[in-house]
């Protein structure tokens, strides 16, 4: 049965070879030793915490195969991101350019440097190790995070976003950073990539451009790229927009790959998920679900067959999915539909 929960500090060999194997362009799991293992500190540490409003947390939860104990993959929850570092943007906007005595109207479209996500809560580090890439892993790695955010709303925002990875070859070459760095940097994209992920973010602010970026002026590979995922990444788009989430113009500095959003409650996941009363039994047919216990820190969550009647207050599991959630019959689960 795979099994998700959140990590543990033994957790880290597991977490440094999918850190390896993730690749470039993959910020938020650097190659870093140290700045992994501050990573999983800082979530045991969120998870322990009380909290009333969201702040500097954040909830790193790992794939488990119960059966075999491999750890098969990765996903986080940020609970207000730019509150301590400053969380940078471009937005693609537009500007005229207009003479009524020359009979010239041309619109523009501009990139500006921004902070206007700053607050919000962050879908962030997906990662599943290519060979559990099958059955519903992916979407029970992904979705799993919608029933904690329902479970727990009062820790996260109003808002939740997600930054997609951009296009950049297998040697982590970005087309949109390649202009970036010939007009305004000696850094290659691996190496500012690399440098936001561990935290120093001082080159964005003295570097950067200060001033919008007409598109018009980018290369001709930097303007195809604005707002593309990179092509391992389009299903988790494609999963994201049947949630509810959309790109409003909101793009990465360092590869253009587009930010969706959503409002919260407006999520599929978060806004049909029911908690049910656990009643334990065999259960025969049914259809796939994900399913999650109600507690913090020995939050667990699965997808399995269920027989979901919404109109019922109560569900009925079997003996081995009730040990794997750490339930008991009365206790409490939150269920939704793949």
């Amino acid at each position: 049965m795979m099994l998700i929960r959140p990590i543990r500090a033994n957790d880290y060999p597991a977490l440094y070879q999918m850190a390896v194997e993730s690749g470039h362009g993959f910020t938020s799991l650097p190659v870093n030793e140290e700045l992994l293992m501050r990573k999983i500190s800082r979530s045991e540490a969120s998870f322990a915490k009380a909290v009333t409003s969201p702040g500097d947390e954040g909830y790193l939860f790992v794939l488990e195969d119960s059966v075999t104990g491999q750890i098969c993959g990765t996903s986080a929850l940020e609970a207000a991101v730019g509150l301590d570092d400053a969380f940078y943007h471009y937005h693609l906007g537009k500007v005229v350019h207009s003479s009524r005595s020359l009979g010239v109207y041309k619109t523009v479209d501009i990139l500006t440097l921004c902070n206007d996500y700053t607050g919000v809560s962050e879908l962030c580090t997906l990662f599943l190790r290519t060979p559990y890439r099958q059955k519903h892993n992916g979407r029970l790695l992904s979705k799993m995070r919608f029933l904690f955010l329902a479970e727990f709303q009062q820790r996260f925002a109003d808002k939740v976003i997600a930054e997609l990875r951009g296009v950049s070859d297998s040697q982590g070459n970005s087309p949109f950073w390649q202009w970036l760095q010939e007009n305004f940097f000696a850094l290659d994209f691996p190496t500012a990539d690399y440098l936001t992920g561990i935290g120093q973010k001082e080159f964005i602010a003295e570097l950067m451009p200060k001033y919008p970026i007409y598109v018009s002026l980018l290369s001709k590979a930097a303007q195809q790229v604005i707002g593309k995922v990179h092509e391992q990444t389009r299903p988790a788009l494609a999963l994201l927009e049947s949630e509810g989430f959309a790109c409003r113009g909101y793009v990465d500095i360092f590869d253009a790959g587009p930010t969706v959003e959503a409002r919260v409650e407006q999520v599929r996941t978060v806004r049909d998920s029911k908690r049910f009363q656990v009643r334990i039994g065999e259960v025969s047919g049914g259809e796939p679900c994900l399913i999650s216990n109600t507690s913090l820190a020995g939050f667990r969550a699965c997808w399995a067959e269920l027989n979901l009647m919404a109109e019922q207050d109560y569900i009925i599991i079997p003996p081995a999915l009730a040990t794997a959630l750490n339930v008991s019959a009365d206790d409490w689960v939150r269920v939704s539909k793949i």
